[in-house]
């Protein structure tokens, strides 16, 4: 979906309790998106595979995080996939090999190319590899998990401008 057309171009980050991950991606790719003057033209949501947590608010250690960096995301709820996701979403960008899979099971076949790891839109020492989870360490693994998604949604974001399909 080209961002010159009147639909917005829609994302969907998934990790397993949409806690940690996924809701730090959804608002740091929030702000990417609005720093670049294309929050109008982006629609950015995330879910989990599991609903270990629905209806509860990210992780107190990735809010935490995230605020000191000026990310914003107290209103962030969390939610488990759902079967619409599949035809709503543009892009279904998991955190890691595991969610990935799951989410390759639940979606139908002329769906599928939406599904990808989210950091196949990173470069650098972070490029195609895993965000970790960080629920059961410290604080520096929330670090990392901030360092490695503010580095793919700049990639993301370049690859969605440039993709005028």
């Amino acid at each position: 979906m080209s961002l010159y057309q009147d639909k917005k171009t829609s994302v969907l980050f998934v990790c397993m309790g949409n806690i940690c991950r996924s809701p730090t991606a959804d608002a740091v790719f929030k702000q990417v998106a609005n720093q670049a003057g294309l929050d109008h033209k982006i629609f950015v949501d995330s879910a989990g595979t599991h609903a270990y947590h629905v209806g509860n608010p990210p992780d107190r250690r990735a809010q935490s995080s995230a605020l000191k960096r000026g990310y914003q995301m107290h209103e962030l709820r969390a939610r488990k996939v759902a079967a619409s996701d599949f035809s709503i979403f543009d892009y279904i960008l998991a955190m890691d090999n595991e969610n990935l899979a799951l989410l390759q099971q639940r979606c139908p076949d002329q769906f599928s190319g939406k599904l990808e790891l989210f950091m196949n839109y990173g470069a650098g020492m972070y490029s195609n590899q895993e965000v970790p989870d960080p629920y059961f360490g410290g604080e520096q693994g929330f670090e990392l998990v901030l360092d490695m998604i503010e580095e793919a949604s700049h990639g993301l974001l370049d690859h969605i401008c440039n993709n005028r399909s």
